[in-house]
């Protein structure tokens, strides 16, 4: 008995040692339904054993190599056309099959959250999702991740074909992209989804190549001493310091402190209405009450009794004298006006309770404080002033930020994928640099250069998305970090090889992410089929070429003016330009188009020095577009300080 247990022990440790030795395994990026990229010498490349045998076999080329001293193993196919399913077999100590394989273009598809948020977020999601169905394109999303060193490996992703269930977490504007791409050229194609919200493109930009800038040069130190569990904990100590202590478990519902009868002394005062970010509370996202007393006369009383709380974000429920008047649920831009039940106010002492659930961004009260009060018929009852306020659930929102640093996402969401084959790369990003519009400049094409010059794939395509409209519309003339950032973004198409899709006329002035991502995905793909495949269209929005003065008017010419300009309006005038003299006050103008130019002026400038069109966060009533429908993209004739001159990263 005793020898057999021997003799079942030195198996064990002999199938072991083999399965031990048995390693041999390719990058993260490599797996069954991939495509990749024609016309190209391509690496592959993964890890075995130090010095191991390996033989990679794929759509007729064979190929042996073998590991190095540290395990690393690469072998580089050579040039191939289209086509496919193939089969890639990686042999070694074991062998490795990657089936379903197609040959086509692949595209990196990045930036922060208009590039994240997926099909299902979209305009006209459950139709589009339904539709498909294209074996033809494969997906693959990078997962969230971040260091402040380059790292390999993307845990847990894998390419997926594109069908309903695997496209609606997918990237929407990747997707409307790929799949309008892919009915133009008629090749498989590749999407990575590579994207994270609410970043700024200094953290998708490399170590190297940030501190050769002049502001960053110090970053490094920054970068290497970023530790994501010190950055949370200092966050969670923040907020406790400031709230004194962070309830994880809701208890004002169920203790009732919508009742006039709650106790407030041990309640934190705070002056509304304002974001509690606005005063100490910057880390907080949660439920939180707010409680405030106030006297009304008998003769004040009216049947007619309304509380006017203005916008409040995200949700809210409130209440009078214990008694709820309204509520909105994740309804920011919802202007919280509650008409009041009669004999719920009363003479003397009379309470209000609102509480708050706040899950992203600014959490609190956005109302002016004119707008902030009780109306009781004809007269208004201020409520600005001091309130109670407690914090009933704070969300464990503590993690560090992938802005802490720059770096971190080009380390842990780019790195793990160079030197994959691919075509070229489409971005939407800008929102989170707009207080450093200015200096978008000078980061954002040195992020373009970075990723070419690290990709080592020459000046592959780059395409990117033009800040859609937001806010409110601008009711007279004045300045934007929104419109300076799009100032930056058209000086970056002079990088070589770029594209720019304008998105002014799509977005929509209550929510950041605007629904319709076709376009978007539309516009892109006619930047593609120019710059990257070279056919001759009309491909481009009007840019901005050209002023001349004459006769007190402006001559404003543009490039990629297609086959005319046009207006999209009953009228002939065109709308959103400000014209100014050298005094550098700007009025709004008239315009009109003459041939294929447009004219601008104002009785009110009589010498025009500098003209603007769309210098807004949101130039709602734009409508020059050239025939082929693309919107001209807003622009300055004028070189004059802006809001965001002199801004950079940390300020």
């Amino acid at each position: 008995m005793n020898h057999l247990k021997i003799l079942l022990t030195a198996i064990t440790i002999a199938i072991s040692s083999q399965l031990s030795k048995a390693n041999v395994s390719v990058a993260d990026i490599f797996s069954d339904n991939m495509v990749l990229q024609r016309d190209l010498n391509l690496k592959v490349w993964g890890n075995a054993d130090p010095g191991e045998k390996l033989t990679v076999s794929f759509n007729g080329q064979t190929l042996k190599t073998g590991a190095d001293k540290k395990g690393k193993w690469s072998v580089i196919l050579e040039k191939m056309q289209a086509g496919g399913p193939f089969t890639m077999t990686i042999q070694g100590k074991n062998e490795l099959k990657l089936q379903n394989i197609l040959i086509g273009d692949v595209w990196i598809c990045s930036g922060q959250s208009n590039m994240q948020r997926p099909v299902s977020t979209s305009n006209n999601a459950e139709k589009e999702i339904e539709s498909a169905n294209f074996p033809q394109i494969r997906l693959f999303t990078v997962p969230n991740q971040m260091s402040n060193v380059p790292v390999e490996d993307m845990l847990n992703a894998t390419w997926q074909v594109c069908s309903p269930e695997n496209v609606k977490n997918f990237s929407a504007v990747g997707y409307y992209f790929g799949r309008d791409l892919q009915k133009e050229i008629d090749v498989p194609i590749g999407l990575i989804s590579s994207n994270w919200g609410g970043t700024c493109v200094e953290t998708w930009t490399s170590k190297e190549s940030i501190t050769k800038l002049p502001k960053y040069k110090a970053m490094g130190e920054r970068i290497d001493h970023f530790n994501a569990q010190e950055v949370e904990n200092r966050n969670r100590n923040t907020l406790r310091n400031a709230l004194g202590s962070l309830p994880e478990k809701e208890t004002g519902m169920a203790e009732k402190w919508m009742m006039p009868t709650t106790d407030h002394t041990k309640w934190k005062n705070i002056q509304l209405p304002t974001f509690w970010e606005n005063v100490g509370y910057t880390l907080l996202d949660g439920i939180v009450w707010f409680s405030y007393e106030f006297n009304i006369n008998k003769d004040d009383l009216d049947s007619k009794a309304f509380l006017n709380l203005g916008k409040i974000s995200n949700s809210d429920v409130t209440w009078v004298n214990g008694q709820k008047v309204g509520g909105v649920e994740w309804g920011s831009d919802v202007e919280r006006y509650y008409k009041i039940p009669e004999n719920v106010l009363k003479p003397g002492k009379n309470n209000i309770t609102v509480r708050v659930d706040n899950k992203w961004g600014q959490g609190g009260f956005a109302s002016k404080p004119e707008n902030f009060a009780l109306k009781l018929g004809q007269k208004n009852v201020p409520l600005s002033g001091e309130w109670k306020f407690k914090a009933d659930l704070v969300y464990d929102k503590f993690k560090a930020s992938p802005n802490e640093a720059p770096s971190l996402l080009y380390n842990a969401m780019i790195n793990p994928l160079i030197p994959y084959g691919i075509k070229g790369a489409i971005w939407y990003q800008g929102e989170n640099n707009t207080p450093r519009a200015k200096e978008y400049a000078i980061t954002f094409p040195n992020m373009i250069n970075n990723w070419r010059e690290n990709w080592q794939q020459g000046n592959f395509p780059f395409l990117f998305v033009q800040l859609a409209n937001f806010t409110n519309p601008q009711t007279t003339p004045g300045n934007s970090n929104w419109a300076e950032l799009r100032e930056s973004q058209s000086k970056t198409l002079s990088v070589k090889n770029t594209g720019m899709a304008v998105t002014i006329d799509i977005g929509e002035a209550s929510d950041i992410h605007p629904k319709n991502k076709q376009d978007v995905g539309k516009r892109l793909m006619l930047s593609a089929l120019k710059v990257a495949y070279g056919k001759d269209i009309v491909y481009s929005s009007p840019i901005y070429k050209s002023m001349q003065i004459e006769d007190e008017k402006a001559i404003i010419s543009f490039d990629h003016i297609g086959s005319g300009l046009m207006v999209k309006s009953k009228h002939d005038y065109i709308n959103e330009f400000e014209i100014a003299g050298a005094d550098k006050k700007f009025y709004w103008a008239k315009a009109e188009i003459d041939g294929n130019n447009v004219i601008v002026w104002s009785d009110k400038v009589k010498k025009p020095v500098a003209v603007r069109f769309g210098w807004s966060n949101n130039p709602a009533e734009l409508n020059l577009y050239n025939k082929e429908g693309l919107p001209a993209s807003p622009f300055r004739t004028d070189d004059w300080i802006g809001v965001t001159d002199g801004r950079s990263f940390g300020d």
